[in-house]
């Protein structure tokens, strides 16, 4: 009880500063997607850098499944369906008040937390299998919603929509190319990853690793276990549509059959494969679900193909790599550096 009061009050247990997975220093996500905004569009033509744009804005949503996955022991299989929540209220605010694109993504943001709010109230009282259906319902139930309204194009009415009405979301005035947008994409997509952190090494953090040790524990400890699991789902929310609003700009106009109830189950899959302990796992996970299809088309070849890949490498992660890829490579390099000195 004293431990478990003392772990959060303040004390933060080694194993868990350690689980955050900023292995090489705690700005060096920042850092990383300093340098790609700034190096990459000098490096890559104008496709590649569409990809990437996106392979950056999946990987905050694959940061959002890692952060319930990994602090609470939680799979919500509705992140793709709360991307789709966010680009929606994204578009129907830029084509409704022509707000700045940092109102509309913040928006866009705010209400997929809210709805992640919602789906929190089932994981209070079911977890595992249980609570993966039902999330997944949920983003099916969105996909069969959006599919009936579709997503604002600059109409009129409530949904924003009109068959033949086509007026493109507008880009930050700072960010109008794809390049300048990619580097904007970078810098939402830096704080995201900090602001995880943040909520991390606090108070949030410390009794989210309470309640996915024993949820009696951490209530025995005075831990709100109600409060911390939406607390978790919000935030959780909030990332997933923030990267949503951005696909909104990137693309600039959303269709509904961008976002299918299956994609939450792929995208939490190859988060798993890329290693929900570590933050570039977030990374590792949005490279194998955009730039590897993206590469096969490529080279010519079927960019479905790519799902071979991500059956073969979950089987790997499953039964070599319980942390993922990410987990392995910092394994490797922590042995490396042991190795270093007696080399």
């Amino acid at each position: 009880m004293q431990a478990a009061t003392k772990h959060l009050s303040g004390a933060v247990e080694p194993d868990a500063v350690s689980s955050t997975g900023f292995v090489l220093g705690r700005y060096v996500p920042q850092l990383f997607f300093t340098c790609a905004a700034i190096l990459l569009p000098f490096l890559v033509n104008a496709l590649w850098l569409k990809v990437l744009t996106a392979v950056a804005i999946y990987a905050l949503t694959a940061a959002s499944i890692a952060l319930l996955y990994r602090r609470l022991g939680l799979v919500s299989l509705a992140q793709v369906a709360l991307m789709g929540c966010g680009g929606w209220v994204a578009l129907r605010f830029a084509h409704a008040f022509g707000l700045p694109f940092e109102v509309n993504l913040m928006a866009g943001g705010i209400f997929a937390g809210l709805i992640g709010m919602i789906l929190a109230y089932p994981a209070l009282r079911m977890r595992g299998l249980y609570l993966a259906l039902i999330t997944l319902m949920a983003a099916g139930g969105f996909g069969i919603l959006i599919n009936v309204i579709q997503f604002p194009n600059g109409g009129g009415g409530l949904t924003g929509f009109e068959v033949r009405a086509i007026t493109y979301m507008p880009r930050p005035v700072i960010a109008i190319s794809d390049a300048a947008y990619f580097s904007y994409c970078m810098v939402v997509i830096a704080f995201g990853f900090l602001l995880i952190d943040v909520h991390e090494r606090g108070r949030a953090g410390r009794g989210w690793a309470l309640i996915r040790k024993s949820e009696a524990s951490a209530m025995a400890a005075g831990v709100n276990v109600t409060l911390y699991k939406v607390w978790g789902f919000a935030l959780s929310g909030f990332l997933a549509g923030v990267a949503g609003a951005l696909l909104a700009g990137n693309l600039q106009l959303l269709d509904a059959r961008s976002f299918p109830p299956a994609e939450s189950v792929m995208i939490f899959a190859l988060t798993v494969v890329g290693g929900a302990w570590h933050w570039y796992g977030a990374v590792i996970a949005a490279l194998l679900y955009r730039l590897v299809p993206a590469f096969l088309n490529d080279l010519g070849l079927d960019g479905n193909a790519a799902y071979i890949i991500f059956g073969l490498a979950l089987i790997h992660a499953l039964i070599t790599a319980p942390k993922g890829l990410a987990g392995q490579l910092s394994d490797g390099l922590k042995r490396l550096a042991r190795r270093g000195p007696n080399a």
